[in-house]
């Protein structure tokens, strides 16, 4: 594989793949959760701080394994083939498709916003429970569009990358520095007044209540909470998969997921901090101004946009919308370059379709990235990938500490291998995201028995699948 890819392809990759519409999105359910403005902000930082200390472990793994692969390879080795491959079988059913198939009906969903026949509204064809909507119509056409484009080499998909995450970027600071601009302190103040006021809404049967937190219930409500920020905050290690295209990986890919992970917890911040600075948190449903909503109950938990509209007013629904279809679409591109890269390797390995390990005339992996594109749209289809994505964020975790958990084993597994980058603040820092993260799932396991038991099963049900294809061995 042609090593094209440079340390600004690198972090254009985790910056790009990280930010999707969950930042527009996710703030109007933390603050249902646990109310006040600060914790609030504590969520994304805690998520953002998580985060960074997993790529700065991370980064060791990648300097000692800097081949495609990535997280797949570090499990493999750290503990046995059978725990990589649960993980690149549940990338393959879940974690990568799932993602592209969701990113790709939101991309489609706001492009209804200027093309009506795209609305998940717009049902095209019904068979019994089976429904094509435009939405759907147009995010298969777009995975379509982006796996033959990165069918063509690393090259045009890195371009493709460039283009779309700069205008991004550019587009995000120039939303937040006009946000500042727009800031009303009477709001901000409002919300200071009860920054630290904790307090979770609940809805029986239409019937709206308050209910105030403290102690166990507030660190329950914080912890359910990261569900929203962690998921917004996730795909930052999909560098790790292109590590055999990169240039320099013992160095590069460590450098990306660090300073690609703190940029994204920058912007992710600072934009939470404008949406406090331009809408209460507490509001009401039946508001008829985006004011009177609040973040709580902002239209279809559209937070980006109800902040947008009191900076630009009535114009700010398609500025957003336009903003959502170039952040979502970019981010799409990073996780179809990125993911067939890793059943590339598990077909190496003998754990995949073997045609998944042939390289086209392009040097790129394309009959695995046209294997993910399918089995991608059919879950476009399905109709099940959100509820899929709910069930597989406590796996997703699972896995992340696996392999947090791997820099611990391999220092002991092999204590000479060369690791030209080494964790910072090692043991201290990868002990703390270990900590942090198996509280989340404890808090997961106790008050989201249905998103995190189907997610197991998700998990575990390739079990019996590797033991099928290695009944010879």
């Amino acid at each position: 594989m042609q090593k094209k890819l440079n340390l600004v392809d690198g972090i254009l990759l985790v910056t790009g793949s990280m930010i999707g519409s969950g930042i527009f999105i996710v703030t109007a359910d933390i603050a249902r959760n646990v109310g006040g403005g600060g914790y609030i902000l504590l969520c994304w930082i805690l998520a953002g701080a998580m985060t960074i200390m997993a790529a700065l472990s991370y980064g060791e793994l990648a300097s000692m394994y800097p081949k495609a692969g990535g997280q797949y390879v570090y499990l493999k080795e750290a503990y046995n083939p059978l725990v990589g491959f649960l993980y690149g079988w549940t990338l393959f059913t879940v974690i990568q498709t799932g993602t592209i198939a969701a990113v790709a009906v939101a991309f489609a969903k706001f492009t209804g916003v200027f093309i009506p026949f795209f609305s998940e509204k717009n049902i095209l064809l019904q068979l019994g429970f089976f429904k094509l909507s435009g939405a759907q119509l147009l995010a298969i056409g777009s995975i379509l569009l982006l796996t033959w484009f990165n069918s063509r080499g690393i090259q045009q998909g890195s371009m493709l990358q460039r283009i779309f995450t700069f205008t991004k970027l550019t587009a995000l600071f120039g939303l937040i520095l006009l946000g500042f601009f727009y800031f009303d302190k009477n709001i901000w103040s409002l919300n200071w007044n009860s920054f630290f006021a904790a307090a979770k809404v609940t809805n029986d049967n239409g019937q709206l209540s308050v209910v105030t937190l403290s102690g166990i219930a507030l660190i329950s409500g914080i912890g359910v909470s990261m569900v929203g920020t962690l998921f917004s905050s996730d795909a930052w290690n999909n560098v790790t998969f292109v590590s055999g295209e990169m240039e320099n990986p013992h160095k590069n890919v460590a450098k990306s997921m660090v300073f690609g992970t703190i940029v994204v917890t920058i912007i992710y911040l600072l934009a939470n901090i404008i949406y406090l600075g331009l809408l209460p948190v507490v509001g009401s449903p039946d508001g008829n101004e985006v004011i009177d909503r609040g973040l709580q109950f902002a239209t279809n938990d559209r937070v980006g946009t109800a902040a947008a509209y009191q900076i630009f007013g009535s114009v700010a629904v398609f500025l957003m919308a336009g903003l959502i279809m170039i952040s979502t679409f970019g981010c799409n591109n990073g996780l179809i370059l990125s993911g067939a890269r890793v059943y590339k390797v598990m077909a190496e390995d003998g754990l995949f379709f073997k045609k998944a390990a042939d390289l086209n005339s392009s040097q790129v992996p394309g009959k695995a990235l046209w294997m993910q594109c399918i089995w991608t749209c059919l879950l476009c289809l399905s109709g099940t990938y959100g509820d899929l994505l709910d069930y597989v964020v406590f796996a997703v975790l699972i896995f992340y500490i696996l392999t947090v958990a791997a820099v611990f084993i391999l220092r002991t597994k092999a204590p000479t291998m060369e690791r030209p980058y080494t964790t910072v603040g090692y043991p201290f820092i990868p002990a703390i995201y270990i900590l942090l993260a198996s509280l989340i799932c404890i808090i997961l396991l106790i008050y989201k028995p249905s998103f995190t038991w189907p997610g197991l099963m998700i998990v575990l049900a390739g079990i019996p699948v590797y033991l099928f294809i290695n009944r010879k061995k």
